[in-house]
Order: C-alpha cells, then structure tokens, then sequence
C-alpha cells in the first residue's frame, strides 16, 4: 500500500513539523517558494548521483562515497520540503488550487531529475531500458492519480507504491550503497544476463515492475468508480 495517504496525515498532524511551518511563515517564506526550492534539491540530488557513478573510475573511494552521500542528503531535503510546503500552506491558509498544481509539476520534474540522475550514472548498466520503462512507471502512476481529480474524482494515492515510498527507497537503496557499493549478485546467471546492479539499479528495477503495476491498479480502480 503506498504510504502517501499515511505520511500526509501524519506530517499534517505533527507537531515539529507545525513549528517548522509557523516559524517559516513568520520569516516570510511562502509554500510556492518550498515548492520551488524542493526542485533545487531534487536537481542537486540528480546531478551527485549522476557523477557519483560516472567518477568511481577517476576518483578515489572516499570521493565517490562523498558524491553519492551528498545524493543522499539532497533526496532527503527534496522529500523534507516537499512535505513542508503542503503544511505551510494550510498553517497560513494559503492552500490554493494554483499551488497544489505547481506541486504536483514540480513533483514529476523532480522525480525525473532524481530517477534521471541515477540511470544516467551508469547504476542500470548495460540495461538502460529497464530505466526508460522505470520512468515510464513512475509518469504513470502519478497521472492516473491525478487524472481520477480530472474526471471529478478525489485523487488517488493508492497501489503498489507512491512518491513517498520512491522516496523512502531510494534514500534507503543510497545509504546502503555507500556501505556496499558493489553489483549484486556479481556472478551467476543474473550477471550473465546482464541484471547485476548495485543496490540503486536494482532501485530502478524495483520502480520499472512496481509503478507500472500501481499505473494499472490506479486505473481500475477510477474506470470501476466513473
């Protein structure tokens, strides 16, 4: 079950995080600008991890494990604000329909810098498609959410897998690459069929299975409610 729905509820209903918003909004940062910022973040996290695998070759180890920690922590500070910002805007009652629509722009832009960032650093390799159709998944599955709202429907948050679950395991797949950065498995007949990645590859080919079933599973479940 994604855990979208969940997390809302319980980022909304956090206290810190209430805090966080109320003392953004005496400072005067306004919900868009979090938005915007979030995709600052989400690039940031794009390009590290794009040269964090295009250096290992070129650099030391520590450097590459600096590139990919940094990765790391921008995707943290992407799916922080972007959390953020829908509580600001309700702390401030600034909770627009303008706003809620850059969100969700600003969410698929962000995805493809993240996603992009490590198909292009090489963690898929030699299996580049398994990354097309990973970011043909994740399109998907968050249009079909949001095409529900389109033909006057609440949106759906439902399936396999979310925003916030690609986030969680992307953050989580990150970390644990910089402890075992190497493919898994490394021989055997995986490897001979070239599905031998680290950790992150194997990220991608987990969100080229599961947000196209989500995609489907969205989609049944509006077509039934129409």
């Amino acid at each position: 079950m994604a855990l979208d729905s969940i997390l809302r509820e319980f980022v909304d209903n956090w206290r810190l995080a209430r805090k966080i918003a109320k003392f953004f909004a005496a400072i005067g940062i306004s919900p868009n600008f979090l938005s915007v910022l979030s995709l600052g973040f989400a690039a940031l996290a794009g390009l590290f991890f794009f040269f964090a695998g295009n250096s290992s070759s070129t650099h030391s180890h520590y450097s590459f494990n600096l590139l990919l920690l940094l990765a790391g922590v921008f995707v943290c500070l992407n799916a922080f604000s972007d959390a953020l910002d829908g509580v600001l805007a309700r702390e401030t009652g600034n909770a627009s329909k303008k706003g809620d629509f850059l969100d969700h722009v600003i969410d698929r832009y962000s995805d493809m810098f993240i996603i992009g960032g490590i198909i292009l650093g090489g963690y898929v390799n030699p299996r580049w498609e398994i990354g097309v159709i990973a970011i043909i998944g994740v399109l998907l599955s968050s249009y079909m959410g949001t095409q529900a709202q389109a033909v006057g429907l609440s949106r759906v948050y439902g399936g396999l897998i979310g925003r916030a679950d690609r986030l969680l395991i992307i953050i989580a797949a990150t970390f644990l690459t910089l402890i075992y950065p190497y493919p898994i498995p490394e021989s055997g007949l995986l490897s001979l069929l070239s599905l031998s990645f680290p950790l992150l590859g194997w990220t991608i080919f987990i969100f080229a299975l599961l947000c196209n079933i989500t995609a489907l599973q969205r989609f049944f479940y509006t077509w039934r409610r129409i």
